[in-house]
């Protein structure tokens, strides 16, 4: 008797998991909506030597969810923000990111940071039909509409270039500009962009130099660039290395006019202080402690998010992301799916956020056009830089 009565207990509780089983594949199927809530998932550097810009996005962005969830969320439902850590390391987006589309449990992929890395998941994304929104990465490849499930908040690195250009060539008269570059995808993409902003002004480059990534070896790139006397320099790295070669310049008394791409300004700006004073570095977002009414309900979303959290140009781009995501689930509608969330944000023309618009077409999937030129004062605080 007591061994029948253990095989209906064994039998009850196998009908338990299939059960289980049974009711859990249709929460899979709805990728990452229920009728409570929806989620995303963030690839990103969140540990390691630039850790600062994943966790920046995911900061951002959990500001901007936390704020539409403390009103009540997007047609009843919570928004979620699942990280997932890559460290930097394509090696190690690609694995996770298999492991995501397998889970088949996120609307989108929101936040992704890097080239390097999100070039080795592009494939993956295009081929899923995943929708990607709000990449830090300003590469000229995620900008080709054709993929169709890309959707950019960040001027591209082609109008950063363009940007440097315009500053040294035709507002200070420089022609004798050199390079320091990541040696990757990233670096390479700024690389080609301001080499081809020069060509069109019958500017070369007299010097170039490059870095590993997640190192801090520069010195050698130094030397190089130092032996052609350049009058200014362009910085395509992250921060660290980016500090150490300016340090490493000032030691040897070498002090050309340094430009910075858009990545890590506020760490370089701590990292340097007033010994950064004079460099340039472009920006894709307007200063954060603007008047601007955007910049304005960023800092309340993330000092209520968390009040330790200092306000900067990564989380405030973070932010910014989750309000572009917001607002295509809002324009969805209740009767969500990954497919109709992708239709809308196919759909997307022109988006305001709180004063600051958003413009896409049917050849544009990027919102923002517009680069800020900022420059690191002698007190080391990151200002407009007033051109002339």
């Amino acid at each position: 008797m007591s061994v029948c009565r253990m095989s209906l207990r064994q039998m009850a509780r196998a009908s338990a998991l299939l059960l289980a089983c049974l009711v859990a594949r249709p929460a899979a199927a709805e990728q990452g909506i229920s009728a409570g809530e929806v989620r995303f998932v963030q690839i990103a550097a969140l540990t390691g030597p630039v850790a600062s810009l994943g966790s920046g996005m995911r900061d951002g962005i959990e500001a901007a969810f936390a704020e539409i969830n403390r009103a009540g969320g997007v047609h009843g439902r919570m928004l979620r923000l699942d990280p997932r850590d890559d460290a930097y390391d394509p090696s190690r987006s690609v694995p996770v990111l298999r492991d995501v589309l397998g889970e088949d449990a996120h609307i989108a992929l929101i936040g992704a940071t890097g080239t390097p890395t999100i070039a080795a998941m592009r494939p993956l994304t295009t081929a899923a039909g995943l929708p990607v929104i709000g990449t830090f990465t300003g590469a000229t490849f995620l900008r080709d509409p054709e993929l169709g499930n890309v959707f950019n908040l960040r001027a591209g690195y082609a109008a950063e270039a363009e940007e440097w250009a315009r500053l040294l060539v035709d507002d200070r008269g420089l022609k004798r500009i050199a390079i320091l570059y990541q040696d990757d995808s990233f670096g390479r993409a700024g690389q080609s962009e301001l080499i081809a902003a020069l060509k069109r002004r019958d500017v070369s480059l007299v010097a170039e130099g490059t870095y590993m990534r997640n190192t801090i070896a520069v010195k050698a790139a130094l030397i190089d660039i130092r032996r052609a006397k350049p009058q200014a320099v362009v910085l395509i790295g992250v921060a660290r290395p980016v500090t150490e070669f300016i340090l490493a310049s000032h030691s040897l008394e070498f002090d050309p006019l340094f430009v910075s791409i858009s990545v890590g300004a506020d760490e370089i700006a701590a990292e340097l202080g007033s010994d950064g004073a004079g460099l340039i570095i472009t920006q894709i977002v307007p200063p954060h402690d603007a008047a601007l009414p955007s910049a304005t309900a960023f800092r309340a979303a993330l000092a209520a998010h968390d009040p330790e959290l200092q306000p900067g140009f990564i989380n405030f781009e973070g932010y910014l992301v989750g309000r572009l995501a917001i607002a295509a689930l809002e324009a969805t509608g209740p009767a969500l799916t990954r497919e109709r969330y992708l239709e809308t944000l196919r759909g997307l023309r022109t988006l305001e956020i709180d004063g600051l618009t958003l413009s896409f077409s049917e050849t544009d999937n990027q919102g923002l056009d517009e680069i800020f030129l900022m420059v690191i004062d002698p007190d080391g605080n990151i200002v407009p830089m007033i051109r002339g």
